[in-house]
């Protein structure tokens, strides 16, 4: 008889990526077992570590489980392996405590929407988590929000101070076990609590709480929700009295409120649900998604006024799940949907202190739900829409950030600040661009306070101290001024435009040396000519652009004034077209005698003017022409008004020209011929799809013209502007039809909240084109 002889081997594994708090541990301690091999498993600075011994086949079999069936949660960008000595593997397979020494380069996994097995778990009579709020497993859960330092262990989270009861115990120290080393792990015996509270009543037990929050719901009462990244401000989303009231306590007057609804069969009946949007709604980051508005749909109108869409969430933590639900032996009332809406004044960063939450939210809500689980990181909810099924990023936040992209090249410690609106700051560190959670508009003093804060946790997290800042061109940000004060080393400098062009090409992995024509088009970006720019055409990569066309600027008054008023640009438009202010044009009515009299002067004389390629001024100089709107509340509203009323025109669109003259876009036979239209009777649904298919077509003609001359085979759309569903979705068509290749947004955004990507991947590449520079020299 042949006695077959097994080769026998140690290899010691190295996995990178999001593999930490997401189960890898247990799953590594599965396969393994599954496959009779010894050794360990365990987290440290740089991932987690594997040793395994035994055939040669089964490490092979390991190797390829890690790389094909590792939890879904988890990431995988690496495995390294070398073979090392043998021991005796007769110790069977462990996993063993953290290793904590180096530098951190392992990554924090975002938080994850409650699992459908907790959910089940949640309203299980005979389970002793029913009804628990805080209820979680290796699976979901909060992450980000809840850690203070790496490896992922629960010392190093906010429930650090809940000592885990026996049972509990039990199943944290169990591989085989689903909530093996869950760190938010707790139950009813030894985890946070929850109350309700308004003034001095304070409701003790969760269900009571719940109830009485139910209670308020229902009578048309505002509850601020203490939630997993932050509180929620929550009114009844059917009751127009109780938007109003949440509209006015909260100082928003018109931007749109998210929805949250109980399940999908409520999202069906409030919008047009496609099976693409089910797998966004459904998927653990649980993002707001933009969806058309049914028309039946039995929710306020006040909800998002001006809009066709909804902003639907669905249920992410056990705590939202059980406010749908009945409460036994509880009179109060259900509900299928919730305004959830950031709990804060608008313009001020997002509560998440208790304290600070009672103090700033005392004036907006009746009542508050809470809990006694710290949150240690603030997250806002993301927010994505669709654009032929494709997922565009309006808000990356909650359950994206702070999921690392790829830089093009490495770098040293450097951070990137971002911009002035929609604010996000990047830590880049070696090829890892970490993207911080949205943190609003930097114009006060809270949020300004909320970056630090927020700067000096992402940096400790990893260990990193940045050794450079890089900044946006404008002398005027206060995320530039930040950077000057902190000196944290050489200070870089971005053109904005540059910045959203090269965040896209980093999304995509476009190499350092690909050259890309680049289509940015949005409100406000200062210049290198020291104007304001919006209508761009770059070529060029991440190290340099070259402008080779725009939209001809256009002097307009005021500054910020102007962008509040639209029809002050509609003004400006007109003066520069050379089209007198006639009292039958909206803007002209808008405006009063002496305020007309001012801008006059002031476009006549070219004081106090700044000139403007900004397309996005360009649309909402057509929205005040055509009576859309003649003032805003929040950014892009006159814009986003204008593509809802183009949508009812598409069928017969006006024609208009914005010729191409090989270096300008000219607006002056678009604006001539729209006051023409106007004078005609021309509907203004007809006007707006025209405005749309003009700019279409002269996109379409300067790529045309420079591709040609230039010889550049792909295209990239960036900028707020390429948030209009309209003009993405057939610009993106019309360039693919005739052969290029077209590049858009999909893990950032393309307005402001995506700049600092770009800036940290141009600061890499320059720095990169730096080493290559001296090396040959």
């Amino acid at each position: 008889m042949t006695v077959v002889s097994v080769e026998t081997v140690r290899v010691q594994i190295r996995v990178r990526g999001l593999v930490q708090g997401v189960g890898f541990r247990p799953f590594v301690h599965r396969v393994a077992t599954e496959a009779s091999l010894g050794g360990f498993v365990r987290n440290d600075v740089d991932g987690v570590l594997i040793e395994v011994e035994g055939s040669r086949e089964s490490v092979e079999r390991l190797v390829l489980a890690l790389r094909t069936t590792a939890p879904p949660l988890a990431r995988v960008d690496a495995i390294e392996q070398r073979e090392v000595d043998c021991e005796d593997p007769g110790g069977g397979f462990a996993i063993v405590g953290s290793e904590v020494t180096g530098a951190v380069s392992t990554y924090v996994a975002p938080d994850a929407a409650v699992c459908d097995d907790c959910v089940r778990e949640l309203f299980d009579p005979a389970d002793p988590r029913y009804r628990y709020p805080f209820i979680t497993c290796t699976n979901c859960g909060p992450r980000f929000t809840i850690t203070t330092a790496l490896p992922y262990d629960r010392a190093n989270t906010t429930m650090a101070s809940f000592r885990l009861c026996g049972p509990c115990r039990s199943q944290y120290e169990d591989p085989a076990d689903r909530r093996f080393h869950a760190q938010p792990l707790a139950c009813p015996a030894c985890g946070p609590q929850l109350w309700f509270e308004t003034g001095r009543r304070v409701v003790r037990g969760s269900d009571a709480a719940i109830a009485t929050a139910q209670r308020l719901l229902h009578g048309g009462g505002i509850v601020a929700v203490k939630g997993i990244g932050g509180y929620h401000l929550a009114c009844h989303a059917a009751s127009d009295h109780a938007v109003q009231l949440l509209r006015d306590r909260k100082r928003r007057p018109d931007k749109p409120f998210a929805v949250m609804v109980r399940d999908l069969d409520v999202a069906r009946r409030l919008t047009e649900l496609s099976t693409e949007a089910e797998a966004v709604l459904t998927a653990p980051s649980r993002p707001i998604v933009l969806l058309p508005r049914r028309e039946d749909a039995p929710v306020s109108e006040s909800l998002a006024p001006g809009s066709p869409d909804l902003g639907i969430l669905l249920p992410y933590s056990p705590l939202h799940h059980l406010l749908f639900a009945a409460v036994r032996h509880h009179d109060a009332p259900v509900l299928d949907a919730l305004v959830m809406t950031s709990g804060n004044l608008s313009d001020e960063p997002l509560c998440y202190d208790d304290d600070d939450a009672r103090r700033r939210l005392a004036d907006l809500a009746d009542g508050f739900l809470v809990h006694d689980r710290p949150i240690h990181v603030p997250c806002d909810d993301s927010v994505v829409t669709l654009v032929e099924d494709m997922v565009l990023p309006i808000r990356r936040s909650r359950g994206y950030a702070p999921v690392p992209i790829s830089l093009p090249a490495e770098t040293s410690p450097l951070l990137a600040v971002g911009g002035e609106m929609k604010n996000v700051f990047c830590l880049g560190r070696g090829r890892d661009a970490w993207l911080s959670q949205h943190l609003g508009d930097m114009g006060s003093v809270e949020t300004l306070t909320a970056f630090e804060r927020a700067v000096e946790h992402l940096g400790s997290l990893y260990d990193t101290a940045p050794a450079a800042s890089v900044v946006d061109r404008h002398p005027g940000y206060h995320t530039t001024a930040w950077a000057e004060r902190a000196d944290i080393g050489p200070i870089g400098r971005v053109q904005h435009h540059h910045a959203h062009l090269a965040a896209l090409l980093a999304e995509h992995a476009i190499g350092l040396d690909e050259v890309v024509l680049g289509v940015v088009f949005d409100g406000t970006g200062y210049g290198d000519d020291g104007t304001i720019w919006g209508g761009e055409f770059l070529l060029g990569g991440y190290t340099d652009v070259e402008r080779v066309g725009h939209l001809a600027p256009v002097p307009l008054p005021g500054g910020d004034a102007t962008i509040r008023r639209p029809f002050r640009t509609a003004l400006a438009f007109l003066h520069d077209a050379g089209v007198p202010w006639d009292d039958d044009l909206a803007p002209v009515h808008a405006c009063g005698d002496e305020e007309l009299d001012v801008l006059a002067q002031q476009l006549a004389s070219g004081h106090g003017c700044v000139a403007s390629s900004s397309m996005g001024r360009l649309f909402d100089a057509v929205a005040s022409l055509i009576g859309v709107r003649q003032t805003v509340t929040f950014e892009a509203q006159a814009a986003m008004e204008l593509e809802q009323l183009a949508r009812t025109g598409a069928l017969t669109p006006a024609r208009y020209q914005l010729p191409w003259n090989g270096r300008v876009i000219d607006p002056t036979p678009l604006i001539i011929q729209i006051v023409a239209d106007l004078r005609d009777g021309v509907p203004a649904p007809a006007i707006a799809a025209g405005l749309h298919l003009a700019v279409v077509d002269a996109i379409s003609a300067v790529v045309a013209d420079v591709s040609r001359r230039r010889g550049v085979g792909t295209v990239g759309l960036s900028g707020g502007v390429f948030q209009n569903a309209i003009l993405l979705s057939t610009v993106r068509r019309q360039l693919d039809d005739h052969g290029l290749r077209v590049l858009t947004h999909s893990l950032v955004p393309p307005n402001d909240g995506g700049l600092a990507l770009g800036q940290a991947a141009v600061a890499a590449a320059r720095c990169q084109l730096t080493r290559d520079t001296e090396e040959n020299r």
